[in-house]
C-alpha cells in the first residue's frame, strides 16, 4: 500500500521531464561527464518526494494501546475477540510488522463465532499470503489442508433466524373438512386449510379468522405472481417441512419471495438455505446478492460473499461486484456481513487501496467503512483513512474535515494530515505550528519532527531532519532528502554515505531507487546496474521515477554501457560478493546469471531465495523459491525445493518427508542439508545432534560447489560446539575459510571463547569485520570478548550500523541499571521501544519498572509483550507476579 501512497508535492519544483536515455548515451565515448549536466537535469534524476500520509492506526503511544488490547482480550466476551484482534492487527500494521499483523488476522480467524467473520478473516489471511497459494497444494499432497484455504458450509454455521422448522411427516391425504384450493388462473392447487394456516400468522389469520377467505374452498391467488409449481411446492412443503431437490433456481426464487411477503419464516428458512447450497461461482453470487439483500435472506447472503471473498482481488476487477459492495445501505450491510461489517469493508477498503487508492471505488468502501465505525478507535481508523484518500485525490475540503474528525476521537497522527491540507491551501505557518503544538503536548516520536521539516528551511529543517532520524532510525525520508541535497551540491561520496546509513540495515526499495540515480548520475553503471538488478530481484515490476518508468528498461539502457560477465565471470563474482558478505551484489549477480539461456535456473532461483531470507525479505524469498521449483532439473531436486517451502512456512515434518523422498531418490548434497537443517531446528531432543551430525557429513560427501560447503561446514561446527567437541568444531570453521565462507570466523571465534581465549576470539572476529561489507552483526558478536570500554564502542557502532539490532539498548539498560541510574536505564530502553516493538525490550523494561515499584508500568509493558508473543513463558511469570500486586 505504501508505495502506492505517494503524495502530491508540497512546493511543486520546476525541473525538466525525465529521460533517461539522455543519461545513457549509447557511444560509451560520448557520455557526458556528471559535472557538465545542469543543475535541473540533476534535480530531475534525484528529487525525492515527501514522504505520504500514511493510511495507518497509528497512536502516540503503541505500547499503551497493545496493553489495553492484550487486558481486553482477557476480559472481553468470546463473540467479541475477532474485533479485538482486528484492532491488534491494526496496531501492528502502523508499525510495519508483517509477521505479528498476519498473527493477529490468525487469531481473529480462529476466535471468529460468526460465519461472517470466519469468512472475512480467512479471505483477509488468504489475501495477505497471496503468493502462498502453491503451499495449499503442496500441504494436500502430504495429506493436510490450509484451513483458510477451504470453503466453509455457509448453512449449518448461521442458526435458524425465524420459527424451528416444521418436522418432517407422511404425505398423506387431505381430510375433506380441512381442504381448500388455491386457484391460480386456469389450474387448482388442493391443501390443508390448516397446514398452509401453520406457515405464518398472516395466514393462520386469513383462513381461520374473520376474512371472507376463512368460509371460502376457493382462494384466488393469480395476483401474487407466484406459478403452479411453485405453489404446489409450497403445499407440499406445508405438509413435509422440506423443499423439493428438483425445483428450479426460478421456482426457488418465487417461493422465497412468496415467503418473505406472507412472512412464513420456515419457509422462507429452508428456501434461504436450499438456495444458499446452488450457488457455485461468483457469477452465482452475483445474480442472487440482490435477491439476497432485497429478501433479508442471510443465508444466501453469505454464501454469496463467500465467493466474492474468494476471489480477491480479482473481484474488485468486477463492477457488478463492485456495485454491490458500494451501494449496500447499513440493513443490506447487516444482511451480508451481520455485526462484523466494519471487518468486512477494512478488508475491501485494504484491497482497493492496494490496487488505486485515488479510486472512487476505495473512495465508497472507505465511506462504508466510516458508516459502519461504531468504536473510539474504529472510527480514528475510518476517518483517518478515508482522508488520506481525499487528500491523494486532492479533495482538500473534505481531507480537512475528515482529519479533523480523526484527530477529535483522538488519533493524532492525523494532525500531519491537516498540516498537509493547511500547506496546500498556502498556510505553511499553521502547518509548522500544528506539528509544533503536537510535539509539545506528546512525548516527540520520530514522525512528529519528520512531518514538521516539511514547512520550514534551512539549518531548522536539518535539525528536524536530524531529530528525527534520532527518534526513529527506520523512516526513510530524512536519508534520502539529506543524501539528494549532498548530490546536489555535488558532494557525492557523502550522499552515497547517507543513502547507504538506512540501506545498510534496511533494503527499501526507494532508497535503492535513490541510489541507483546517484550512481547513474556518477556514471558509475556497473554499480547503476547492480542496483536496479537487486530492485528486480526484490519486485520484479517495480517502476521508477514516481512510476513513470519500468525498472527493466532502465537496466537494458544501463546494460550498453558495462562489460558483459561470462557464466564463469558470473561464478567468480559470486564467490567474491558471497564471502565479502555483500548481499545485494550477490542478488544481482545471480540475477545477471538468470538471463542466460542455459541457466540452471533452479539452483539459481533456490540461491536467490537463501539470499533474500538473510536480507529479512520473506515475500521475495518465497516467491524465488516457488520459481526454483517451478524450474527445477529434476525431481529430487523439485522435492527439496518443496521441502523448503513447506519448511519456511512453519510446516517442519513436511519439509522434511519431502527431504526424504528427495533422498530416496537420489542423494544429494541439498536434501540431507535440508534434513538436517530442519532436524536441529525441530527436534527437542538432545540426541538428535549425532543424526545432524551424520546428515551434514552426508551432504560434504555430495557433490556441490563451495558456497553451499562452507555453509554446511559451518553447520557442523555449530552442532559440534554444541555437543562440547571444540577440537573438531575447530576444523570444520578453518575448512570452512580454506574455501571463503568468511562468517566461519564468527564460529572459530566462539571455539576461541569456550577455550577461554578471549584474545584470539576478538581477533578472529575483527578479521571477520575487516572482510565483510555488512558488519553490524559482526560487531555485536565481537562486544562479548572485550572489556567492558570496548564492548560500549563495539555496541554503539551497532546501534550507528543498524539501529534495529535490541542487544546493545538491552546491554547499555543493563550497566546503566547496575550502576543504580534506573531512570537512564528506562530510557534507554525507552528510545528503541519507540520505533520497534520487540518482546525483549518490553520484558526488561517491565522487570525495570517492579524493580522501582512502578507496577501500572510494569504491568503495561507486561501486556503489551503478551501482544507481541501471548505464548512467552518468562513474560507469563512476569505478568502474573506483577498483576498480583496491582491494588
Amino acid at each position: 500500500m505504501r508505495n502506492l501512497f505517494h503524495a502530491d508535492t508540497i512546493k511543486e519544483n520546476q525541473v525538466q521531464t525525465l529521460n533517461p536515455q539522455s543519461w545513457l548515451q549509447v557511444e560509451r565515448g560520448k557520455i557526458s561527464k556528471f559535472s557538465s549536466h545542469s543543475p535541473s537535469s540533476i534535480e530531475s534524476l534525484i528529487r525525492v518526494a515527501e514522504p505520504p500520509v500514511l493510511p495507518f492506526f497509528k497512536p502516540v503511544d503503541y505500547v499503551e494501546v497493545l496493553a489495553q488490547i492484550h487486558e481486553e482480550l482477557e476480559s472481553c466476551l468470546p463473540h467479541e475477540k475477532s474485533e479485538v484482534y482486528l484492532l491488534q492487527f491494526q496496531v501492528f500494521r502502523g508499525l510495519g510488522e508483517v509477521k505479528l499483523l498476519q498473527r493477529s488476522l490468525r487469531s481473529a480467524w480462529e476466535t471468529a463465532t460468526t460465519v461472517y467473520e470466519k469468512l472475512i478473516f480467512g479471505a483477509w489471511l488468504k489475501y495477505e499470503k497471496k503468493g502462498e497459494e502453491p503451499i495449499s497444494d503442496l500441504l494436500s499432497s502430504c495429506g493436510k489442508c490450509s484451513q483458510e484455504f477451504r470453503m466453509l458450509g455457509v448453512g449449518p454455521e448461521i442458526p435458524p433466524q425465524g420459527s424451528e422448522a416444521m418436522s418432517s411427516c407422511y404425505l398423506g391425504k387431505i381430510e375433506p373438512s380441512n381442504i381448500i384450493f388455491f386457484r391460480l388462473r386456469e389450474e387448482y392447487i388442493a391443501c390443508d386449510r390448516q397446514k398452509i394456516a401453520d406457515l405464518s400468522p398472516p395466514f393462520n389469520t386469513m383462513l381461520n379468522g374473520c376474512f371472507s377467505e376463512s368460509i371460502q374452498e376457493v382462494i384466488d391467488m393469480s395476483e401474487n405472481n407466484i406459478s403452479t409449481s411453485a405453489m404446489r411446492a409450497i403445499c407440499n412443503f406445508s405438509f413435509s417441512g422440506s423443499i423439493n431437490e428438483l425445483l428450479s433456481l426460478d421456482t426457488l426464487l418465487e417461493i422465497l419471495i412468496f415467503a418473505n411477503k406472507f412472512c412464513c419464516e420456515s419457509l422462507k428458512e429452508a428456501c434461504d438455505r436450499k438456495l444458499a447450497s446452488l450457488v457455485s461461482s461468483r457469477q452465482d453470487a452475483v445474480d442472487l446478492m440482490e435477491c439476497a439483500l432485497e429478501e433479508n435472506s442471510p443465508v444466501l447472503a453469505a454464501s454469496c460473499l463467500q465467493f466474492f471473498l474468494r476471489d480477491l482481488p480479482d473481484c474488485m476487477n468486477d463492477e457488478q461486484v463492485i456495485r454491490i459492495f458500494s451501494t449496500a445501505n447499513k440493513q443490506q450491510r447487516f444482511i451480508m456481513a451481520g455485526h462484523a461489517s466494519f471487518s468486512l469493508y477494512c478488508l475491501l477498503s485494504e484491497v482497493s487501496m492496494n490496487t488505486n487508492p485515488k479510486s472512487e471505488i476505495t473512495a465508497s468502501f472507505l465511506e462504508k467503512l466510516v458508516e459502519s465505525a461504531v468504536s473510539c478507535r474504529q472510527k480514528q481508523i475510518a476517518f483517518h483513512q478515508l482522508a488520506c484518500v481525499r487528500l491523494l485525490r486532492k479533495e482538500y475540503d473534505e481531507a480537512e474535515r475528515l482529519f479533523g474528525a480523526a484527530v477529535a476521537a483522538g488519533h493524532i497522527y492525523s494532525v500531519a494530515g491537516l498540516a498537509r491540507v493547511a500547506c496546500f491551501k498556502g498556510d505553511r505557518h499553521s502547518s509548522y505550528e500544528q506539528l509544533s503544538a503536537v510535539i509539545s503536548s506528546f512525548n516527540p516520536l520520530g514522525w512528529m519532527y519528520m512531518e514538521r521539516s516539511l514547512y520550514v528551511d534551512g539549518d531548522k529543517k536539518w535539525e528536524d531532519l536530524d531529530k528525527a532520524t534520532e527518534l526513529d532510525p527506520t523512516l526513510l525520508y530524512p536519508y534520502m532528502f539529506r543524501a539528494s541535497f549532498l548530490m546536489r551540491r555535488q558532494s557525492a561520496e557523502a550522499a552515497l554515505m547517507e543513502i547507504n546509513r538506512i540501506l545498510g540495515f534496511k533494503l527499501a526499495l526507494d532508497c535503492l531507487e535513490l541510489r541507483f540515480c546517484f550512481y547513474l548520475a556518477l556514471e558509475d553503471y556497473r554499480s547503476a546496474l547492480r542496483d536496479v538488478q537487486a530492485i528486480l530481484t526484490l519486485s520484479p515490476d517495480y517502476r521508477m521515477f514516481e512510476g513513470r518508468v519500468a525498472s527493466s528498461q532502465l537496466r537494458t539502457l544501463v546494460q550498453e554501457h558495462v562489460e558483459q560477465w561470462t557464466t564463469a565471470d558470473c561464478w567468480l563474482q559470486l564467490y567474491e560478493r558471497w564471502s565479502a558478505v555483500d548481499d545485494i551484489g550477490s542478488l544481482s549477480v545471480i540475477y545477471q546469471m538468470l538471463e542466460a539461456p542455459d541457466a540452471a535456473k533452479g539452483v539459481l532461483y533456490f540461491r536467490q531465495s537463501l539470499l533474500l531470507l538473510r536480507l529479512n525479505c520473506p515475500e521475495a524469498a518465497m516467491r524465488s523459491l516457488q520459481l526454483a521449483r517451478q524450474h527445477a532439473a529434476n525431481e529430487h531436486d523439485r522435492l527439496v525445493y518443496e521441502g523448503w517451502i513447506l519448511y519456511d512456512t512453519g510446516h517442519c515434518e513436511e519439509g522434511l518427508r519431502k527431504a526424504e523422498e528427495s533422498i530416496s531418490i537420489q542423494r544429494s548434497f541439498e536434501a540431507f542439508f535440508l534434513k538436517a537443517y530442519a532436524l536441529a531446528d525441530s527436534s527437542t531432543d538432545p540426541s538428535c545432534s549425532a543424526t545432524v551430525i551424520s546428515l551434514l557429513e552426508n551432504a560434504l560427501k555430495c557433490p556441490s560447489d563451495r558456497l553451499r560447503k562452507g555453509q554446511a561446514l559451518n553447520n557442523l561446527g555449530s552442532v559440534y560446539v554444541d555437543c562440547g567437541k571444540l577440537d573438531l568444531a575447530a576444523d570444520c570453521y578453518i575448512s570452512a575459510l580454506k574455501i571463503q565462507h568468511t562468517r566461519a570466523h564468527q564460529g572459530l571465534a566462539r571455539v576461541h571463547f569456550l577455550k577461554n581465549n578471549r584474545t584470539s576470539a576478538y581477533e578472529e572476529m575483527t578479521k571477520l569485520i575487516e572482510k565483510a561489507r555488512n558488519t553490524a552483526s559482526a560487531y555485536e558478536k565481537r562486544s562479548e570478548y572485550c572489556d567492558r570500554e570496548l564492548t560500549k564502542a563495539d555496541l554503539q557502532m551497532v546501534t550507528k550500523l543498524d539501529p534495529l539490532r535490541v542487544y546493545p539498548y538491552r546491554y547499555r539498560a543493563a550497566v546503566l541499571m547496575d550502576s543504580h541510574k534506573e531512570t537512564e536505564a528506562i530510557a534507554e530502553l525507552t528510545r528503541a521501544i519507540a520505533f520497534k516493538a520487540d518482546l525483549h525490550l518490553l520484558h526488561l523494561r517491565a522487570a525495570f519498572h517492579e524493580h522501582i515499584g512502578d507496577v501500572a508500568g510494569a504491568l503495561r509493558d507486561c501486556r503489551a509483550a503478551l501482544s507481541v508473543d501471548p505464548n512467552h513463558q518468562e513474560m507469563l511469570e512476569l505478568h502474573n507476579r506483577v498483576n498480583s500486586q496491582e491494588p
